[in-house]
């Protein structure tokens, strides 16, 4: 079976349809799939779900499809850093699903281990809570979160090999892998593809089992927010 695709246009044909459901990897600026998501956008597939924990910044990541208005709503759990993210909600443009961190990186992993639901304390008490199943264990309430199906994952790893297993660089690895378990099909880009047989077994993060289609590319690097220390006088 053929993984290995030429760029991100190619490896997105056939799979982009509007009104779909999208789970995004990366932690802030962190593991991003900027590739596919600028194809994405070349594509013009609209009113889309995304499913990220956060929505990137201003003209970058998930902020370029904020831009030209093809997200109708975002499942996610940190929005602080995009402004247009922020004028879009507030003014009523796009919908917004909050979840905490823990729960929605649960959620994807529970879709893609084929668990429709569980049970967490998380969010009980809050605007989170409503309208869900309420149950109570060894006297403590908990609530019922559902397992998170996405018609498309898109995924940022670090290194592959030609089957597709993958290794992901430090933060990357916070919600990259279970974004790509839980697409119905996962579309990975990497920094760099490797020879079948050459990466350790032990240090394989995700098996290609989960990985459909696999593209090599260049990124850039950004740093979302700068911090410096004045240097002494």
């Amino acid at each position: 079976m053929k993984k290995v695709y030429k760029n991100a246009n190619e490896a997105l044909d056939g799979l982009l349809f509007d009104g779909m459901l999208i789970a995004a990897g990366g932690f802030g600026l962190c593991g991003i799939p900027e590739l596919l998501i600028g194809a994405i956008k070349d594509a013009g597939t609209k009113n889309l779900t995304v499913a990220s924990n956060n929505a990137g910044v201003d003209g970058f990541g998930l902020g370029i499809l904020l831009t030209t208005r093809q997200i109708k709503k975002m499942i996610s759990s940190y929005v602080g850093e995009n402004a247009e993210f922020m004028r879009q909600y507030l003014a009523g443009e796009l919908e917004i699903e909050f979840n905490p961190q823990g729960t929605l990186a649960e959620r994807m992993r529970a879709g893609g281990a084929g668990i429709p639901g569980f049970y967490t304390r998380t969010g009980v008490g809050t605007v989170i809570a409503e309208g869900k199943e309420h149950k109570d264990f060894d006297g403590k309430t908990y609530i019922l979160e559902r397992g998170l199906v996405a018609d498309l994952a898109i995924v940022k790893a670090w290194k592959a090999d030609p089957s597709g297993n993958l290794v992901f660089r430090k933060a990357a690895r916070n919600f990259n892998p279970p974004a790509a378990m839980c697409g119905k099909t996962c579309v990975v880009e990497v920094e760099e593809i490797v020879p079948l047989g050459s990466l350790d077994p032990d240090s394989i993060h995700l098996p290609g089992v989960y990985v459909h289609r696999l593209i090599q590319g260049k990124h850039e690097k950004r740093i979302e927010q700068r911090t410096t220390r004045k240097r002494a006088s």
